[in-house]
């Protein structure tokens, strides 16, 4: 008789990752998943030789570029392997070459000019010649922290900036309060009214106030790393360490920074680490005269759809590049944090490029870039090091799991994604959908359709959706009618529907965030037409790029109705502690009515997305309780016709059916086209049915 087998069956190995326990659908993926994780361990034990932490290792911008020293007068350092020859050029030495300003070869790649501190000024303007085998070059410094650019001849030079009293922060340890973190987007040049370039002290004294009146919490600056041509919007970047000139001095940066943080704003900067410009005299594009010092020198080295070159994340000098970066903008102007901007080209081997991202597979098919996948997440780890309040945010559209799961839960540690399916299903509906066939369903769901586990920022449009070639949402609804009928008492039909939908797009995706809310410089208040910087194309204009901010200050416009409303909502959901993490409950959705109502804490939130039908004694089941009017969309104050009386208190109705559940009938009268916040009165219960009924148009 044969003995049976009394060896037990091996166990399934158990994840590690929280990333992966939390979400059995990655199982499938977990070597991969815990590879990336080990991959990123190992890499910062290499950089720091296991002996600090990543934030101590990441110095580059100490050691290399241009210092002065208290013993060794000026110290000028850069790294270039392939160059045999460096001069350093300027208005100190008629711009030629000479032996005192001869760099000298030091180890591993690195150029050194030691020079006695009267050789230099505060002020001048100098290059590198770069000397390489078989060919020369004049050279922006990579570690360049000052460019500025000859009004005249356009050519670009770095500029010593050693002033002597150094602008000094009156704000010393600012401690972000953004819970919920509400976004204002906003580009320094063109944030003024005159058609021209404007500046940091222009934004800081006419804009920066505007911010802070309108209840947002944070300013996402674009465009703040150097970068040759305007019209790039900042993401063709030459200087990395170089805040832009063409705005300012780094003092009046620095000074726009501070008076933030005094107001309790939180200052994030639009970081550019997923390209660079393919300028050679301006920027990094052949630095040493070699192909793939900072970038790839083989068939990945330009980006094929934004006519840039691509980091390669595989060698640690550029690592040390990038992360030193991070760290630089941190110490040295007291930015809050970053968002990363083209996360998705950095994450593929295809940059994303016209791949659908249908299903788990195609995050873990093999198509990843590792290499900077790593340094995504070591960014993330020496910023929170750095700074343990900053704030990231990943520009991302593939919907990559685990981008916003911190490194030891097993993600690439990001703070928040942006959630950019939103903008893109609001320019779908409102394209291709006629008003009675909006779903509040579908609606509801793409506003809600995320990963639990990750943080979004929530956005109706951004800058990319006001680019010439593209519509804000308010352009989109009432187009050219802007031009005739934006004046108080001109009631136009197309103007009434545009503004009482962009009342309600911007309420809708504001009040269900899980995370931030986002909003682009001048279209909360529906500015007017589209962003279109100076370019040969239009004669080099300036019409377009700049924020007509006279037409909101004007009290004959209607602009100034979408600013109020837009500002009682900031008000309202920065006011609500932790917006952001309370639970949403859907109390009602009905397509056919094409009603939607949900709650989150104590608020209530009823549209009406029907463009013709207004309700009477609708019901919404709901908690049981007293109600008040906090907010409606009707209301005189933003354009409204004022047919809803918020002064009413509305009781629910009991029903047996519902009763064990604490739910009773909310009975409202609900304008078409219309949105109004309740709010459920602590510690009520339902006393009577009697209501006074609002008066109907």
């Amino acid at each position: 008789m044969r003995k049976t087998s009394s060896a037990k069956k091996p166990e399934k190995k158990q994840p590690t990752l929280a990333i992966i326990k939390d979400d059995p659908w990655l199982e499938p993926y977990a070597q991969a998943i815990e590879g990336r994780h080990q991959d990123a361990v190992n890499k910062i034990a290499e950089l720091t030789g296991g002996q600090c932490p990543l934030c101590d290792f990441a110095n580059a911008h100490h050691y290399y570029g241009l210092h002065r020293t208290e013993d060794r007068g000026w110290v000028l350092r850069e790294w270039a392997p392939n160059a045999t020859d460096i001069y350093v050029i300027g208005q100190f030495n008629d711009w030629r070459e000479c032996a005192p300003y001869r760099m000298k070869r030091l180890n591993d790649g690195n150029w050194e000019l030691v020079l006695p501190e009267r050789a230099m000024k505060h002020g001048d303007l100098f290059k590198l010649r770069v000397h390489w085998q078989g060919g020369e070059g004049e050279r922006i410094p990579a570690y360049a922290t000052r460019v500025v650019q000859d009004d005249v001849t356009k050519i670009f030079s770095a500029q010593v900036w050693a002033p002597e009293r150094p602008y000094e922060f009156k704000v010393k340890d600012f401690v972000p309060n953004v819970a919920p973190l509400l976004i204002y987007e906003c580009h320094i040049g063109m944030g003024q009214d005159k058609e021209a370039v404007g500046s940091y002290d222009e934004f800081r004294r006419n804009v920066l106030p505007r911010v802070v009146a309108g209840g947002y919490n944070a300013i996402q600056i674009m465009a703040i790393q150097e970068h040759p041509y305007y019209g790039s919007f900042g993401y063709h970047v030459s200087s990395f360490y170089a805040a832009s000139s063409r705005f300012g001095t780094p003092d009046e940066l620095k000074q726009l920074i501070d008076d933030a943080h005094a107001a309790g704003v939180a200052v994030i900067m639009d970081i550019v680490h997923s390209h660079a410009v393919k300028n050679e005299v301006e920027g990094l594009g052949r630095f040493d005269g070699s192909y793939d010092q900072y970038f790839y020198g083989d068939g990945r080295r330009e980006h094929p759809a934004w006519d840039s070159l691509c980091f390669d994340y595989g060698k640690n000098a550029v690592l040390n590049f990038l992360l030193s970066n991070c760290k630089f903008w941190l110490e040295e102007y007291r930015f809050d944090g970053f968002r990363f901007d083209g996360v998705t080209s950095m994450l593929y081997y295809n940059h994303g490029l016209g791949q659908a991202f249908g299903s788990y597979d195609d995050y873990y098919n093999g198509g990843e870039d590792t290499n900077a996948i790593t340094y995504l997440t070591l960014a993330n780890v020496l910023i929170h090091q750095v700074n343990p309040h900053a704030i990231t945010i990943a520009e991302e559209m593939s919907g990559m799991p685990g981008l916003a799961r911190t490194f030891e839960d097993g993600g690439i540690g990001f703070d928040y994604r942006m959630a950019m399916g939103i903008p893109d299903y609001w320019i779908k509906t409102i394209k291709e959908k006629k008003d009675e066939d909006w779903k509040p369903t579908s609606i509801f769901w793409e506003l809600t359709n995320r990963r639990a586990d990750e943080k979004t920022i929530s956005y109706a449009e951004s800058h990319d959706q006001a680019l010439v070639g593209d519509k804000t949402i308010i352009f989109r609804l009432i187009d050219k009618e802007m031009y005739w009928h934006m004046m108080v008492g001109d009631h136009d039909g197309v103007v009434d529907r545009g503004m009482a939908l962009h009342k309600m797009i911007r309420l809708v995706t504001a009040s269900t965030i899980n995370g931030g809310y986002l909003n682009f410089m001048g279209n909360e208040w529906g500015h007017p037409e589209w962003i279109d910087f100076p370019r040969e194309g239009n004669g080099w204009s300036h019409k377009y790029a700049r924020r007509q901010w006279s037409l909101v200050d004007r009290g004959d416009l209607k602009y100034q109705y979408l600013n109020n409303w837009d500002r009682d909502i900031m008000h309202l959901i920065g006011g609500t502690h932790n917006f952001q993490a309370l639970p949403i409950q859907k109390l009602w959705d009905k397509d056919d009515d094409q009603v939607l109502a949900f709650k989150r804490g104590n608020l209530v939130f009823v549209f009406n997305f029907n463009p013709v039908q207004s309700f009477t004694d609708y019901g919404i089941l709901a908690p049981e309780g007293e109600y008040e009017g906090v907010m409606d969309s009707d209301n005189a104050r933003y354009g409204g016709y004022g047919n809803i009386d918020e002064g009413v208190k509305h009781l629910t109705q009991p029903d047996p059916l519902y009763a064990p559940a604490h739910l009773g009938w909310l009975k409202l009268y609900i304008p078409a086209r219309s949105v109004q916040i309740l709010r459920l009165k602590p510690d009520t219960r339902k006393k009577s049915t009697s209501r006074k009924k609002p008066s109907k148009q």
